[in-house]
Protein backbone atom coordinates (compact mmCIF):
# COMPACT_ATOMS: atom_id res chain seq x y z
CA UNK A 1 0.00 0.00 0.00
CA UNK A 2 1.29 3.52 -0.72
CA UNK A 3 1.08 5.84 1.95
CA UNK A 4 1.76 9.84 0.58
CA UNK A 5 2.52 12.37 2.79
CA UNK A 6 2.36 15.90 2.91
CA UNK A 7 6.08 16.81 4.48
CA UNK A 8 9.29 15.51 5.27
CA UNK A 9 10.41 16.31 8.17
CA UNK A 10 10.82 14.00 11.88
CA UNK A 11 7.31 13.16 12.40
CA UNK A 12 6.92 11.77 8.10
CA UNK A 13 10.40 10.08 9.05
CA UNK A 14 9.19 8.25 12.44
CA UNK A 15 5.61 7.18 9.85
CA UNK A 16 7.87 5.78 7.41
CA UNK A 17 10.01 4.03 9.79
CA UNK A 18 6.76 2.45 11.58
CA UNK A 19 5.31 1.46 8.55
CA UNK A 20 7.91 -0.81 7.09
CA UNK A 21 6.73 -2.99 9.49
CA UNK A 22 3.31 -3.06 7.86
CA UNK A 23 4.89 -3.35 4.22
CA UNK A 24 4.02 0.40 3.45
CA UNK A 25 5.40 2.42 1.17
CA UNK A 26 5.86 5.93 1.00
CA UNK A 27 6.29 9.18 -1.02
CA UNK A 28 7.01 12.74 0.26
CA UNK A 29 6.10 15.89 -0.97
CA UNK A 30 7.85 18.53 0.42
CA UNK A 31 9.64 21.58 -1.14
CA UNK A 32 12.68 21.44 1.31
CA UNK A 33 15.54 19.52 -0.16
CA UNK A 34 17.14 18.72 2.39
CA UNK A 35 14.08 16.54 3.73
CA UNK A 36 15.11 14.51 6.41
CA UNK A 37 12.24 11.99 5.68
CA UNK A 38 13.56 11.29 2.09
CA UNK A 39 15.86 8.64 2.62
CA UNK A 40 12.65 6.48 3.66
CA UNK A 41 10.97 6.71 0.78
CA UNK A 42 10.29 8.98 -2.68
CA UNK A 43 10.88 12.05 -2.21
CA UNK A 44 9.08 14.64 -4.36
CA UNK A 45 10.84 18.09 -4.08
CA UNK A 46 8.53 20.54 -5.06
CA UNK A 47 5.94 23.63 -3.81
CA UNK A 48 2.74 22.33 -2.07
CA UNK A 49 0.87 23.81 -4.65
CA UNK A 50 2.61 23.00 -7.83
CA UNK A 51 -0.23 21.03 -9.80
CA UNK A 52 2.35 18.90 -11.44
CA UNK A 53 3.16 16.78 -8.62
CA UNK A 54 0.27 17.06 -6.99
CA UNK A 55 -1.22 15.19 -9.66
CA UNK A 56 2.24 12.42 -9.47
CA UNK A 57 1.36 12.42 -5.90
CA UNK A 58 -1.86 11.30 -6.35
CA UNK A 59 -1.59 9.07 -9.15
CA UNK A 60 0.73 7.30 -6.59
CA UNK A 61 -0.83 7.02 -2.94
CA UNK A 62 -3.19 5.04 -2.20
CA UNK A 63 -4.16 7.22 0.87
CA UNK A 64 -2.79 10.44 1.74
CA UNK A 65 -2.16 12.00 5.20
CA UNK A 66 0.06 15.26 6.82
CA UNK A 67 2.51 15.77 9.29
CA UNK A 68 2.09 19.08 10.02
CA UNK A 69 -0.96 22.19 10.21
CA UNK A 70 0.85 25.12 8.04
CA UNK A 71 0.41 23.51 4.77
CA UNK A 72 -1.72 25.49 2.47
CA UNK A 73 -5.58 24.78 2.75
CA UNK A 74 -5.93 25.13 -0.61
CA UNK A 75 -4.09 22.26 -1.59
CA UNK A 76 -5.59 19.42 1.41
CA UNK A 77 -9.16 20.09 -0.23
CA UNK A 78 -7.50 19.82 -3.67
CA UNK A 79 -6.38 16.42 -2.75
CA UNK A 80 -9.25 15.45 -0.40
CA UNK A 81 -11.14 15.76 -3.96
CA UNK A 82 -9.06 13.23 -5.91
CA UNK A 83 -8.18 10.91 -3.31
CA UNK A 84 -8.74 9.02 0.14
CA UNK A 85 -6.53 11.51 2.41
CA UNK A 86 -7.04 11.38 6.67
CA UNK A 87 -7.42 13.36 8.58
CA UNK A 88 -10.13 15.20 6.67
CA UNK A 89 -9.54 18.81 5.31
CA UNK A 90 -12.82 19.92 7.25
CA UNK A 91 -10.53 19.18 10.37
CA UNK A 92 -7.02 20.85 9.15
CA UNK A 93 -9.46 23.74 8.62
CA UNK A 94 -10.38 23.63 11.91
CA UNK A 95 -7.25 22.88 13.47
CA UNK A 96 -4.93 25.42 11.57
CA UNK A 97 -7.05 28.36 12.92
CA UNK A 98 -6.26 29.02 16.56
CA UNK A 99 -9.92 30.88 16.44
CA UNK A 100 -11.68 27.78 14.78
CA UNK A 101 -10.40 25.26 17.29
CA UNK A 102 -11.56 27.64 20.12
CA UNK A 103 -14.73 27.78 19.01
CA UNK A 104 -15.11 24.31 18.49
CA UNK A 105 -14.05 23.39 22.16
CA UNK A 106 -16.18 26.13 23.82
CA UNK A 107 -19.38 24.88 21.20
CA UNK A 108 -18.29 20.72 23.19
CA UNK A 109 -18.32 22.36 26.67
CA UNK A 110 -14.64 22.19 26.96
CA UNK A 111 -12.96 24.63 28.71
CA UNK A 112 -10.92 26.94 27.41
CA UNK A 113 -9.01 30.08 28.97
CA UNK A 114 -10.63 33.49 27.97
CA UNK A 115 -9.99 34.51 24.09
CA UNK A 116 -11.14 37.41 21.74
CA UNK A 117 -10.32 37.43 18.13
CA UNK A 118 -8.30 40.58 16.85
CA UNK A 119 -7.70 41.96 13.66
CA UNK A 120 -6.43 45.39 14.30
CA UNK A 121 -4.44 47.31 17.02
CA UNK A 122 -7.75 48.61 18.38
CA UNK A 123 -9.54 45.77 18.05
CA UNK A 124 -6.42 44.68 20.69
CA UNK A 125 -6.79 47.51 23.03
CA UNK A 126 -10.67 47.19 23.40
CA UNK A 127 -10.74 43.01 23.96
CA UNK A 128 -8.21 43.75 26.76
CA UNK A 129 -10.62 45.13 28.61
CA UNK A 130 -12.31 42.46 29.22
CA UNK A 131 -9.91 39.61 29.06
CA UNK A 132 -6.75 41.58 31.53
CA UNK A 133 -3.65 41.64 31.10
CA UNK A 134 -1.18 39.30 31.31
CA UNK A 135 -2.28 37.56 27.87
CA UNK A 136 -1.02 36.27 24.90
CA UNK A 137 -1.81 37.43 21.55
CA UNK A 138 -0.85 34.65 18.95
CA UNK A 139 -1.48 34.34 15.02
CA UNK A 140 -4.27 32.30 13.95
CA UNK A 141 -2.65 30.47 11.59
CA UNK A 142 1.05 29.77 10.96
CA UNK A 143 2.25 29.61 14.73
CA UNK A 144 4.30 26.98 16.16
CA UNK A 145 6.81 25.94 18.89
CA UNK A 146 6.27 29.32 20.53
CA UNK A 147 6.61 31.09 17.07
CA UNK A 148 3.55 34.14 16.32
CA UNK A 149 3.05 34.60 19.75
CA UNK A 150 3.76 37.95 22.11
CA UNK A 151 3.27 38.16 25.66
CA UNK A 152 1.27 41.22 26.94
CA UNK A 153 2.38 42.06 30.12
CA UNK A 154 1.43 45.67 29.91
CA UNK A 155 -0.13 48.20 28.31
CA UNK A 156 3.00 49.54 26.77
CA UNK A 157 3.56 46.25 24.68
CA UNK A 158 0.49 46.22 22.68
CA UNK A 159 2.08 47.98 19.96
CA UNK A 160 4.99 46.37 19.77
CA UNK A 161 3.14 43.25 20.28
CA UNK A 162 1.23 44.18 17.04
CA UNK A 163 4.36 44.76 14.93
CA UNK A 164 5.54 41.30 16.02
CA UNK A 165 2.88 39.36 14.87
CA UNK A 166 2.81 40.89 11.37
CA UNK A 167 -0.79 42.84 12.05
CA UNK A 168 -2.41 39.83 10.97
CA UNK A 169 -5.56 38.34 12.21
CA UNK A 170 -4.63 36.82 15.77
CA UNK A 171 -6.76 35.65 19.08
CA UNK A 172 -5.42 37.08 22.34
CA UNK A 173 -5.99 34.40 25.22
CA UNK A 174 -5.91 35.70 29.21
CA UNK A 175 -2.67 34.08 31.19
CA UNK A 176 -3.79 30.63 32.90
CA UNK A 177 -2.57 29.78 36.08
CA UNK A 178 -1.99 26.10 35.59
CA UNK A 179 -1.04 23.14 37.70
CA UNK A 180 0.73 21.20 34.91
CA UNK A 181 0.65 20.86 31.17
CA UNK A 182 -0.80 17.63 29.66
CA UNK A 183 -1.72 16.06 26.67
CA UNK A 184 -3.38 13.16 25.62
CA UNK A 185 -2.64 11.09 22.38
CA UNK A 186 -5.19 9.09 20.66
CA UNK A 187 -5.95 6.48 17.38
CA UNK A 188 -9.74 6.84 15.89
CA UNK A 189 -10.00 4.58 13.04
CA UNK A 190 -12.95 4.41 10.26
CA UNK A 191 -15.48 2.98 12.19
CA UNK A 192 -15.35 4.96 15.52
CA UNK A 193 -13.13 2.93 17.43
CA UNK A 194 -10.64 4.53 19.81
CA UNK A 195 -7.59 3.98 21.88
CA UNK A 196 -6.20 6.07 24.54
CA UNK A 197 -2.49 6.57 25.81
CA UNK A 198 -1.53 7.56 28.81
CA UNK A 199 -1.28 11.25 29.81
CA UNK A 200 1.74 13.34 29.48
CA UNK A 201 3.04 15.94 31.67
CA UNK A 202 4.93 17.95 29.50
CA UNK A 203 7.76 21.18 29.99
CA UNK A 204 8.55 24.08 28.02
CA UNK A 205 10.95 26.51 27.91
CA UNK A 206 11.12 29.33 25.37
CA UNK A 207 7.83 27.61 23.65
CA UNK A 208 9.59 24.54 22.58
CA UNK A 209 9.03 21.40 24.36
CA UNK A 210 11.77 20.22 26.23
CA UNK A 211 10.52 16.89 28.52
CA UNK A 212 7.51 14.58 28.33
CA UNK A 213 6.80 12.16 31.01
CA UNK A 214 3.97 8.99 30.70
CA UNK A 215 1.87 9.48 33.67
CA UNK A 216 0.52 5.72 34.15
CA UNK A 217 -2.87 6.02 35.87
CA UNK A 218 -2.97 9.59 36.29
CA UNK A 219 -6.21 10.85 37.93
CA UNK A 220 -6.73 13.26 35.07
CA UNK A 221 -6.81 10.29 32.39
CA UNK A 222 -10.74 9.46 32.09
CA UNK A 223 -11.38 13.29 31.72
CA UNK A 224 -8.84 13.74 29.16
CA UNK A 225 -9.87 11.21 27.47
CA UNK A 226 -13.39 12.10 27.49
CA UNK A 227 -12.51 15.93 25.89
CA UNK A 228 -10.65 14.37 23.21
CA UNK A 229 -13.29 11.51 22.68
CA UNK A 230 -15.41 14.30 22.06
CA UNK A 231 -13.77 16.25 19.49
CA UNK A 232 -12.41 13.20 17.59
CA UNK A 233 -16.34 11.81 17.15
CA UNK A 234 -17.39 15.67 16.73
CA UNK A 235 -15.07 15.75 13.36
CA UNK A 236 -15.63 12.56 12.01
CA UNK A 237 -11.61 11.82 12.86
CA UNK A 238 -9.79 9.52 11.58
CA UNK A 239 -5.72 8.87 12.49
CA UNK A 240 -3.62 9.96 15.72
CA UNK A 241 -4.96 13.58 17.68
CA UNK A 242 -3.33 14.97 20.18
CA UNK A 243 -4.99 17.25 22.63
CA UNK A 244 -2.83 19.69 24.68
CA UNK A 245 -4.52 20.64 27.92
CA UNK A 246 -3.51 22.72 31.25
CA UNK A 247 -4.49 21.13 34.73
CA UNK A 248 -6.42 24.12 36.86
CA UNK A 249 -7.25 22.66 40.32
CA UNK A 250 -9.36 19.66 39.44
CA UNK A 251 -10.46 20.77 35.80
CA UNK A 252 -8.57 20.26 32.12
CA UNK A 253 -8.36 23.32 29.61
CA UNK A 254 -8.13 22.94 26.14
CA UNK A 255 -5.13 25.03 24.83
CA UNK A 256 -4.79 23.73 21.15
CA UNK A 257 -5.53 20.18 19.31
CA UNK A 258 -2.51 18.73 16.61
CA UNK A 259 -4.40 16.69 13.86
CA UNK A 260 -1.36 14.38 13.79
CA UNK A 261 1.25 12.36 15.56
CA UNK A 262 2.65 14.33 18.27
CA UNK A 263 6.00 15.49 19.65
CA UNK A 264 4.53 14.19 22.99
CA UNK A 265 3.87 10.97 22.09
CA UNK A 266 8.01 9.73 20.66
CA UNK A 267 8.12 8.01 23.88
CA UNK A 268 5.68 5.56 22.41
CA UNK A 269 8.00 3.76 20.43
CA UNK A 270 9.52 2.23 22.94
CA UNK A 271 7.19 2.11 26.11
CA UNK A 272 3.61 1.00 24.50
CA UNK A 273 3.14 -2.04 22.46
CA UNK A 274 2.13 -0.14 19.77
CA UNK A 275 3.46 3.31 18.87
CA UNK A 276 1.28 6.53 17.68
CA UNK A 277 2.99 6.50 14.41
CA UNK A 278 2.19 2.68 13.62
CA UNK A 279 -1.44 3.13 15.25
CA UNK A 280 -1.64 6.22 12.94
CA UNK A 281 -1.49 4.48 9.46
CA UNK A 282 -3.35 1.52 10.89
CA UNK A 283 -6.15 4.03 11.24
CA UNK A 284 -5.75 5.87 7.94
CA UNK A 285 -5.33 2.23 6.22
CA UNK A 286 -8.05 0.51 7.43
CA UNK A 287 -6.11 -1.68 9.31
CA UNK A 288 -7.07 -2.87 12.93
CA UNK A 289 -5.87 -0.36 15.14
CA UNK A 290 -2.78 -2.49 17.71
CA UNK A 291 -2.96 -2.31 21.67
CA UNK A 292 -1.44 1.10 23.56
CA UNK A 293 -1.07 -0.50 26.75
CA UNK A 294 2.42 0.12 28.29
CA UNK A 295 3.81 -1.26 32.33
CA UNK A 296 6.52 0.74 32.56
CA UNK A 297 8.09 3.96 32.89
CA UNK A 298 8.97 6.48 30.41
CA UNK A 299 9.77 10.32 29.69
CA UNK A 300 11.28 11.99 26.28
CA UNK A 301 13.51 14.69 26.18
CA UNK A 302 13.83 16.89 22.92
CA UNK A 303 17.33 18.01 21.57
CA UNK A 304 17.42 21.28 20.93
CA UNK A 305 19.70 22.90 18.26
CA UNK A 306 22.49 20.58 18.86
CA UNK A 307 22.98 17.46 19.08
CA UNK A 308 25.13 15.98 22.37
CA UNK A 309 27.88 13.20 22.42
CA UNK A 310 26.47 10.37 21.71
CA UNK A 311 28.55 7.84 23.78
CA UNK A 312 27.45 9.66 26.40
CA UNK A 313 23.67 9.29 25.96
CA UNK A 314 23.84 5.88 25.43
CA UNK A 315 25.93 5.19 28.94
CA UNK A 316 22.53 6.18 30.47
CA UNK A 317 20.62 2.82 31.43
CA UNK A 318 17.40 3.07 29.57
CA UNK A 319 17.85 5.71 26.96
CA UNK A 320 17.12 5.20 23.22
CA UNK A 321 19.02 7.99 20.84
CA UNK A 322 17.10 9.71 17.68
CA UNK A 323 19.01 12.26 15.32
CA UNK A 324 16.72 13.23 12.67
CA UNK A 325 19.69 14.09 10.32
CA UNK A 326 18.69 18.14 10.61
CA UNK A 327 21.77 20.47 10.56
CA UNK A 328 22.13 21.86 14.49
CA UNK A 329 20.15 25.42 14.26
CA UNK A 330 19.25 27.26 17.19
CA UNK A 331 15.55 26.40 18.42
CA UNK A 332 15.57 23.49 15.96
CA UNK A 333 14.33 20.09 17.81
CA UNK A 334 17.68 18.01 15.57
CA UNK A 335 16.50 14.01 17.86
CA UNK A 336 15.11 13.01 20.92
CA UNK A 337 16.20 10.88 23.66
CA UNK A 338 13.39 8.18 24.67
CA UNK A 339 14.02 6.69 28.26
CA UNK A 340 12.47 4.01 29.82
CA UNK A 341 13.03 2.05 32.94
CA UNK A 342 11.27 -1.02 33.07
CA UNK A 343 14.63 -2.23 35.09
CA UNK A 344 14.90 0.23 37.93
CA UNK A 345 12.63 2.19 40.64
CA UNK A 346 11.27 5.08 40.07
CA UNK A 347 13.93 7.13 42.26
CA UNK A 348 16.21 5.59 40.04
CA UNK A 349 14.57 6.40 36.86
CA UNK A 350 14.34 9.69 38.11
CA UNK A 351 18.31 9.92 38.76
CA UNK A 352 19.13 8.41 35.68
CA UNK A 353 16.39 11.44 34.22
CA UNK A 354 18.15 13.76 35.54
CA UNK A 355 21.21 12.90 34.51
CA UNK A 356 20.09 13.10 30.99
CA UNK A 357 18.57 16.38 31.24
CA UNK A 358 22.45 17.77 32.35
CA UNK A 359 23.76 16.06 29.47
CA UNK A 360 21.33 17.83 26.88
CA UNK A 361 21.98 20.99 28.51
CA UNK A 362 18.56 21.28 30.46
CA UNK A 363 20.21 21.78 34.03
CA UNK A 364 17.65 24.04 35.21
CA UNK A 365 14.60 21.74 34.57
CA UNK A 366 16.69 18.71 36.18
CA UNK A 367 17.61 20.73 39.29
CA UNK A 368 14.02 22.59 39.63
CA UNK A 369 11.95 18.81 38.52
CA UNK A 370 14.05 16.11 40.39
CA UNK A 371 15.32 15.60 43.74
CA UNK A 372 18.57 16.15 45.12
CA UNK A 373 20.09 15.96 41.86
CA UNK A 374 23.67 17.17 42.25
CA UNK A 375 24.49 14.42 45.25
CA UNK A 376 22.36 12.17 44.08
CA UNK A 377 23.19 11.81 40.15
CA UNK A 378 26.99 12.17 40.58
CA UNK A 379 27.75 8.26 39.86
CA UNK A 380 26.14 8.58 36.56
CA UNK A 381 27.81 12.19 35.50
CA UNK A 382 31.01 10.12 36.80
CA UNK A 383 30.49 7.69 34.97
CA UNK A 384 29.70 9.81 31.65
Amino acid sequence: MNIGVLGGGQLAQMMAQAGSSLGLSFMFLCPDSHACAAPFGEHLCAPYDDKRAQKRFAKWADVVTYEFENIPLAVVESLHQQISLHPASSVLSVARDRLAEKLLFRALGIPTAKFAPVDSLTKLINALEDIALPAILKKRTQGYDGKGQALLRKSSDLSVAWEKVEKVPCIVESMVAFRRELSIIAARNQKGEIVFYPVSENHHRDGILRLSISRQDDPMQVRAEAKIRSIMDNLDYVGVMALELFQVEDQLFANELAPRVHNSGHGTIEAAETSQFENHLRAICRFPLGKVSSTQTSAMVNLIGRLPVEAQIRKIPGASLYFYGKVERPGRKVGHVTLTGSDCSPEEFDLRLAALLQLVGESELAGRQFFDFTRANSHYLHQI
